[in-house]
């Protein structure tokens, strides 16, 4: 089977409550945006030369290529946030796509998850030319979901 290779991508997120687990996680990812899809769980490359878009219109039951960060718990008060970040490099805009989640603050979990990919490019012996992130938090009621993801697509012309 052949796979095309997406070429554009945009971040999302998402918090909720919800009466079970799974309901919270899939209420998180309809308020992202991507709940009525097929998510494809990517492990952490941006294709090179892919752009970002403000918004990605998807139709239901699409199959999205996506990588992903969340959080689900049921302690009430507790401060749960998700972030992902992409570090992007100056060479042909490959980027490095890594996601955490846990029991802190957005700003945490930015500050984090931003480090973890200044350190993959830095690894792969790359130039760094940007990194873009999104994070958020969520006060857990009774059973609280923080999610944030960077879904891809594919432009017009395929």
């Amino acid at each position: 089977m052949l796979f095309n290779t997406p070429d554009i991508y945009t971040l999302v997120s998402g918090i909720s409550e919800g009466t079970s687990r799974l309901n919270a996680f899939d209420i998180a990812i309809l308020n992202a945006g991507v709940g009525n899809t097929n998510l494809i769980k990517l492990s952490s490359i941006l294709p090179p030369n892919t752009k970002f878009v403000n918004k990605i219109d998807y139709r239901r039951g699409s199959l999205v290529p996506i990588a992903y960060g969340s959080i689900v718990s049921d302690r009430k008060n507790e401060i749960i946030a998700a972030s992902v970040a992409i570090g992007i490099t100056e060479e042909d805009g490959f980027g490095v796509i890594m996601e955490y989640s846990g029991i802190c603050t957005a700003d945490e979990a930015r500050t984090t998850v931003s480090k973890m990919a200044e350190d993959a490019i830095k690894h792969r012996k790359m130039v760094l030319k940007e990194i873009k992130s999104i994070a958020v938090e969520h006060k857990v009621e009774n059973m609280g979901c923080a999610f944030c993801g960077v879904p891809m697509w594919y432009s017009e012309k395929l």
